[in-house]
């Protein structure tokens, strides 16, 4: 098993600490209240340039539960790559912190932060081109209600965006059969199509598929869409008419019974249908609850690795 300093992509794990991390998530979830103070007098600060629900409190919660202290940092007072360099930052907020976490637009920037860290665990809480934590969480979610991923066949319909890029590098990394099913021109960025492929090469692993037939959905044990337009980008009309015929609905599924997970927030009636949320409302509310219980494991495994 590699050591593990930072986390700033699904990459960064390989098979093994990824299902040592959603079995250490397991147990702690289900020793919530008494499980030990592993990170007590350790300090995280949070930093976010994003709204931000989940994110935040789950890892301010997931801080204090591990009896760790957990500051949020108000970016207006940072100005992350614009008021002082990303360089400057990060070797400033080391003589403080233990952990750091950053959700950010800008992923270039979090690798420079890594560059001119010497002692702190840096941890990508979404940027642009992944959202690793979010994923920690949903494959903790699949293990709960699937219990392997040996022959399953996870779809994702909608942008091929960084949670779609993460989604792929895990099951690249675990075995899970991939398919993104995008309007043409919404593919995912080809680097992350690469990099899943090398990791199914490297780990006998089922390479990613890439589709534009909406029909393919069908095929699928779990489905997993997100909204067509990301926080901080600028759609117009045209392009939210190319996604029309890409929800998640009662049409679509036909009657078929296949599990949806959503990572929120949901625009209802767009991306997928209220019944079709609803109907699932169990298991998307699990991903979320589930941030917490990942992310917790996450940090106790860049601790033990430090």
């Amino acid at each position: 098993m590699k050591s593990l300093k930072h986390f700033l992509s699904i990459n960064d794990l390989d098979p093994e600490q990824f299902i040592s991390i959603l079995d250490s998530a397991t147990q702690l979830k289900a020793n919530r209240r008494n499980h030990e103070k592993t990170l007590t007098g350790q300090v995280g600060g949070i930093i976010t340039t994003k709204p931000s629900l989940r994110t935040r409190l789950s890892f301010e919660i997931g801080l204090l539960e591990l009896g760790a202290k957990a500051l949020f940092v108000r970016n207006e007072e940072v100005g992350l790559g614009q008021r002082e360099s990303y360089a400057d930052i990060v070797r400033v907020l080391e003589r403080y912190l233990d952990f750091l976490i950053v959700r950010t637009h800008d992923h270039q920037g979090l690798i420079e932060m890594v560059k001119y860290s010497s002692s702190l665990n840096i941890i990508n809480a979404l940027t642009s081109e992944e959202h690793p934590c979010q994923i920690l969480a949903d494959f903790l979610t699949i293990k709960e209600n699937f219990k392997t991923f040996k022959n399953l066949k996870l779809t994702y319909i909608g942008d091929g965006n960084n949670v779609c890029h993460s989604l792929m590098l895990a099951s690249s990394l675990l075995g899970v059969e991939f398919t993104a099913i995008t309007p043409a021109k919404y593919e995912p960025n080809a680097k992350y199509i690469n990099l899943a492929s090398q990791n199914a090469k490297k780990f006998s692993g089922k390479e990613p598929k890439m589709t534009n037939d909406i029909q393919k959905a069908l095929e699928a044990d779990i489905l997993y869409t997100d909204v067509w337009v990301s926080m901080g980008e600028s759609v117009d009309h045209k392009s939210q008419s190319d996604f029309e015929n890409y929800k998640i609905n009662e049409s679509l599924l036909k009657n078929k019974n296949i599990p949806v997970l959503h990572c929120l927030p949901a625009h209802k009636d767009q991306e997928i249908s209220d019944e079709v949320f609803e109907n699932n409302a169990k298991l998307i509310f699990d991903q979320a609850e589930n941030r917490l219980h990942a992310q917790k494991a996450l940090m106790l495994h860049l601790h033990s690795s430090r």
